[in-house]
């Protein structure tokens, strides 16, 4: 079965990938690792042997796509060969399949939910390797990754975010971040590279935390008087759980010092989670996006979002 090449199959843009396996070890294709692992953790896999199952549970699809001359590679085959693998080169080759899908119409980038995650079990037993700790940016509508970068085993996203930025066409994307990079040079990078940021703030940044909590105290007791002010709510039942949020965004906010150490920085926001049996939450965020409560909502709970969809036929695989 011949493998099209076409501007948005795996085949193309992984062409130039070099296998880093001796040519007697060489049982599966090395597109066929790639692509059912591809599919498998874009499908919601966190392991290899997640992956093997996906692989033997889509069979009867996967074959269509790919050739399987040697059936479904096990979870060791595909440690084995994601852990060779030149990551800079398999990041660039990846990079531009997603870009190709974009291209094409098959999806948006508008949204960019970024966070960290530790990758487990990635390392070899008994070698010297830890386990990799990743900042993936999801795209928020497609929930297809992006991008991903590896932290230094010393530091933490905060090290890692900045170089996942440059590799990310920031313009006219909406980039929300958790409370870890809610620092004033990503913030800045983002502007600069024509995107918008919604940043978690938390007591890392006391001056900040304190003074967006005391605008939205005095705002409550003056029922919002004389703001720029909008509100959305939702209620749902949520994984069995009945919850309600409410959204609260105050554009051109006073009383924050330091306001203009934060490039773009136009409104602040703070969500309230209501679960039941479980109590409220309130989590506050800064924003350069000039946008109404229920984009701020909608934005902020894709930051949190972790289920992916299945990816399906038609989605650019070979």
């Amino acid at each position: 079965m011949a493998t099209p090449t076409t501007p948005v199959s795996l085949a193309h843009h992984f062409a130039e990938l070099d296998d880093p396996r001796v040519e007697r070890t060489r049982r599966h294709e090395l597109l066929d690792i790639i692509g059912i692992a591809l599919c498998a953790v874009i499908s919601g896999a966190e392991s290899w042997p997640a992956v093997e199952r996906y692989g033997h549970a889509k069979r009867d699809w996967l074959a269509r796509h790919f050739r399987l001359t040697s059936g479904i590679p096990s979870h060791d085959t595909f440690r084995r060969v994601f852990c060779l693998l030149d990551p800079a080169a398999f990041q660039r080759s990846f990079a531009d399949w997603v870009a190709a899908l974009a291209d094409a119409g098959v999806g948006t980038r508008r949204a960019i939910p970024i966070d960290g995650k530790t990758a487990r079990r990635r390392g070899r037993q008994g070698a010297a390797l830890t386990p990799l700790h990743l900042v993936s940016a999801w795209a928020g509508a497609n929930h297809v990754t992006l991008g991903q970068v590896v932290v230094d085993e010393k530091s933490n996203e905060i090290t890692a975010i900045p170089k996942l930025l440059e590799v990310l066409d920031l313009n006219g994307a909406l980039v929300t971040i958790d409370a870890m990079g809610c620092q004033k040079e990503i913030a800045a990078q983002i502007v600069t590279g024509g995107g918008d940021y919604i940043l978690a703030v938390k007591e890392n940044h006391p001056h900040l935390y304190e003074d967006i909590d005391g605008c939205f105290t005095e705002a409550l007791e003056t029922d919002f008087a004389g703001l720029a002010w909008s509100v959305s709510r939702t209620e749902e039942c949520n994984r069995g759980r009945q919850e309600m949020r409410e959204c609260h965004v105050i554009a051109r906010p006073e009383g924050l010092r330091d306001a203009g150490l934060w490039k773009g920085l136009t409104a602040i926001c703070m969500v309230l989670t209501v679960r039941v049996a479980e109590g409220i939450e309130c989590r506050y965020f800064i924003g350069s996006f000039a946008g109404t409560a229920q984009e701020y909502l909608d934005a902020i709970r894709g930051l949190g979002d972790r289920e992916l969809a299945t990816l399906g036929p038609g989605c650019g695989v070979p």
